[in-house]
């Protein structure tokens, strides 16, 4: 019989969310009927579409929510339309299985609804949504933190077993959620090396700056990129380094007021937001960057959170500077320096001495490359994902 799974993803489109669009693909590749439930987005905005054998199911959401009202709108507005689209799914394509990921971690509700079809829940936890409520309004009390809390021992409680990013995750799912720990299995978000092709540099970036130093992501309140923009005016004003280009790749909701900050900091000429741009753009700039940079500030979220860009910047065989957090240095480890916790003048310092030091971040460019290569590519990291799933069919009997 053929192993059916639904994924649901409510904060990003698909196939634009990478873990999850990896998941999928990878799943299909390997012989099971996968569908996705995913909002719409800029450039995804067809109700419905089949790509690479991933039936893809669509839906309009409200803007992001803040305050209590705000996020009770999103999150039901979302909770009714994945309901709406399972049940179309569940005629359409089948599935024995509701694969949430999460943000927000309320998706089990969906899966609930579907128990007396025997389909199971599945947990994906991306993020740790406490510590994200924290690292964005510096609060641990309160009903909306609470709320975060007692949503994640919800999810946990009815899920049949869980993929989490790595070590941290892994020791919240059984310590503060009391889940077995042979049900929790570590899938790391793993990058796909056809998808990161090293390319010649394109000097013109730099605008006729010696050096260049590159960011990728998501331009979020919690990134830290406010550190990025001290750290090159520290550099240009107080130690004289105007030879030094700024490369920050990647949108979102903190973009136009991190330009702002930019100009008024008389930073123009030096830094570039490139907005987001196609997987060309983004390769070509971060092929031309000699450094890379990852500002994620210290906190609980980012201490325990695997971030992508690091693995991302190894694959490209890239040196990377960045504050000491528990999961970048495990991801990294020798491909990167660490600068003092949300200090941006040792950020700058550490950056500054790579960028005059080109035996140490060929050294260290390799080490990172050979570490995805051999261990944490989506090819090594995915076997988690199949090698699960197949346990799992396998005792359903099917």
């Amino acid at each position: 019989m053929e192993r059916k799974i639904l994924i649901i993803v409510e904060n990003l489109p698909v196939p634009f969310d990478t873990r999850v669009w990896q998941e999928a693909t990878t799943l299909a590749a390997a012989g099971y009927t996968v569908s996705v439930i995913c909002p719409k987005g800029k450039g995804y905005t067809s109700d419905y579409e089949e790509l690479d054998g991933v039936h893809i199911y669509r839906h309009d959401l409200p803007g992001e929510g803040n305050g209590a009202v705000g996020y009770a709108r999103e999150y039901l507005s979302a909770l009714w339309h994945e309901y709406r689209l399972a049940r179309r799914v569940y005629r359409e394509q089948g599935f024995h299985v509701i694969h949430g990921c999460n943000p927000p971690d309320d998706i089990y509700m969906v899966a609930r609804m579907f128990r007396g079809k025997g389909v199971d829940y599945v947990f994906d936890h991306h993020d740790i949504c406490p510590e994200l409520f924290e690292a964005k309004f510096g609060k641990t009390t309160g009903m909306l933190y609470r709320s975060q809390l007692w949503l994640e021992r919800q999810t946990y409680r009815h899920c049949t077993f869980a993929f989490v990013t790595n070590e941290s995750y892994r020791a919240l799912a059984i310590g503060r959620n009391g889940m077995p720990p042979e049900k929790v299995h570590v899938l790391r978000s793993g990058p796909r090396l056809e998808r990161l092709r090293i390319q010649p540099a394109d000097p013109q970036i730099r605008r006729g700056r010696r050096f260049m130093v590159g960011y990728l992501g998501v331009i979020g309140q919690q990134e830290g990129i406010e550190y990025l923009l001290e750290a090159a005016r520290y550099l240009r004003d107080e130690r004289g380094r105007d030879d030094i280009f700024w490369g920050i790749v990647g949108g979102g909701p903190h973009l136009d007021a991190l330009r702002r900050k930019a100009t008024e900091m008389g930073l123009d000429d030096i830094v570039e937001f490139t907005g987001r741009v196609p997987d060309d753009t983004m390769l070509t700039y971060l092929n031309t960057a000699d450094v890379c940079v990852n500002p994620d500030e210290y906190n609980a979220m980012n201490d325990k959170s695997t971030m992508n860009k690091v693995l991302e910047y190894m694959a490209l065989g890239k040196p990377i500077v960045q504050f000491d957090l528990t999961e970048g240095r495990f991801s990294a480890q020798d491909a990167s320096l660490y600068a003092k916790r949300n200090d941006a003048r040792d950020l700058a310092d550490k950056i500054a001495q790579l960028l005059d030091d080109p035996a140490r971040r060929e050294a260290m460019g390799a080490f990172g490359r050979n570490r995805i290569l051999n261990e944490l590519s989506w090819d090594h990291t995915s076997r988690a994902l199949l090698s699960a799933y197949d346990a799992y069919f396998t005792a359903r009997g099917l």
